[in-house]
């Protein structure tokens, strides 16, 4: 634990209460707050990484940590969008779209539940030793800077924000989902040799 990404890698988990705090502080400015906690952790992700890689500390530890403060940070944000009223409508040219909540709960589920079946793929891959087969692709990588953008707008979005804005937030949260699905499938194509064979 005591090398530098492992130390970013284990704030961005103990930040995860206080990002929570935050964004439900009755001020105007929590969710703008929020959304730059959650900034400053997609920045220490990316970070931790590249340290590891170049300073040649990457760890076991840290291979463990480093998804589990990132899909922590990614599944909770999504929570707390979800749950936020605000979201079930957009105000546009002075006029109410109502949008039901299933707008924003179904990208949501999509996204967790990939990680989900993810995880126990590379789980499962890396107890039969063959983990490197099914290693992060450019997809993912391209899949996780689009959720991540799509999430720090939406969770800087509060009722007072233009609702062009909100609506970016979630056409990227859509495009997410959509290379979500298609990251996963290349996952289980990449798996599926293994997968067939038992």
């Amino acid at each position: 634990m005591n090398n530098l990404p492992n130390i970013l890698t284990l704030l961005r988990i103990i930040v995860i209460p206080f990002f929570v705090l935050v964004f439900y502080l009755p001020v105007q400015w929590a969710h703008t707050a929020a959304a730059i906690i959650f900034t400053l952790a997609a920045i220490t992700d990316w970070l931790d990484g590249y340290l590891a890689r170049s300073l040649q500390q990457a760890t076991r530890l840290g291979a463990f940590l480093d998804p589990v403060a990132d899909k922590l940070m990614v599944s909770i944000a999504l929570v707390l969008i979800v749950g936020e009223p605000q979201f079930q409508s957009i105000t546009l040219v002075s006029k109410i779209y109502p949008l039901p909540i299933a707008m924003m709960t179904i990208p949501a589920a999509i996204i967790v539940s990939r990680e989900i079946v993810v995880s126990a793929l590379r789980e499962w891959m890396a107890e039969l030793g063959k983990r490197t087969s099914i290693a992060v692709s450019h997809l993912g990588k391209v899949k996780t800077t689009v959720q991540m953008i799509a999430l720090i707008i939406l969770l800087y979005c509060n009722p007072n924000t233009n609702a062009l804005l909100a609506i970016v937030g979630y056409i990227l949260l859509y495009i997410a989902a959509a290379l979500t699905i298609w990251s996963m499938v290349l996952y289980l194509k990449a798996a599926w040799p293994e997968l067939k064979s038992r």
